[in-house]
């Protein structure tokens, strides 16, 4: 029998993906955005609420790199979450994360995180319910430790983290259980 639990944020574990973009003087800020998904083939939606740094950078850049989080670096990752470019000058330098400038868009890459994606900023959707922006994936960039032999990105070698808001709880990425659309074909008989 289940269980009346309320209204929560029941959809989890989400991943931690890390928002970077460049202010007006080229400086870079991230933060750490954990409502955020694919939004077809070569889009991403990210909820970034207004009056956020890392929004107005990417409203005035036109370009953020999206990257994913790992264990390695979960303690930076928690940190750009917790802290705010609007009121810490230094909050990116604070973390001794190294950016460099995308070579596909105006925006930095964080060198540490395994797979970063670089983003043209699309549009700003703010409905009354929900707030944040939609990019143009243009580019994917890995680190080779985290392909598998065909070239492909390698889940299980990522050590990706992953957020539940229940428990406000980081956990990582496991093993392959099955294989879509493929595990369930018996049943189209």
């Amino acid at each position: 029998m289940k269980k009346d639990l309320g209204i929560q944020q029941a959809v989890f574990p989400m991943p931690v993906l890390m928002v970077a973009a460049y202010d007006e003087n080229g400086k870079v800020n991230a933060m750490n955005v954990a409502w955020g998904q694919i939004a077809g083939s070569d889009k991403i939606y990210l909820c970034i609420g207004k009056g956020k740094k890392t929004l107005s950078n990417i409203l005035a850049s036109g370009a953020f790199t999206v990257s994913l989080a790992d264990k390695a670096h979960m303690k930076e990752a928690d940190f750009l979450g917790i802290a705010s470019g609007n009121k810490m000058d230094d909050k990116f330098e604070r973390t001794g994360l190294t950016a460099v400038k995308s070579g596909k868009v105006n925006a930095p890459v964080i060198e540490e995180f395994p797979v970063v994606m670089e983003c043209e900023f699309l549009e700003e959707l703010d409905t009354g319910n929900i707030h944040g922006v939609v990019g143009r994936i243009v580019n994917v960039m890995a680190d080779e430790e985290a392909l598998d032999a065909e070239g492909k990105l390698d889940v299980t070698k990522l050590s990706l983290l992953m957020f539940d808001n229940s428990k406000h709880g980081y956990f990582v990425a496991g093993d392959q259980v099955g294989t879509a659309w493929s595990e369930g074909m018996g049943l189209m008989k």
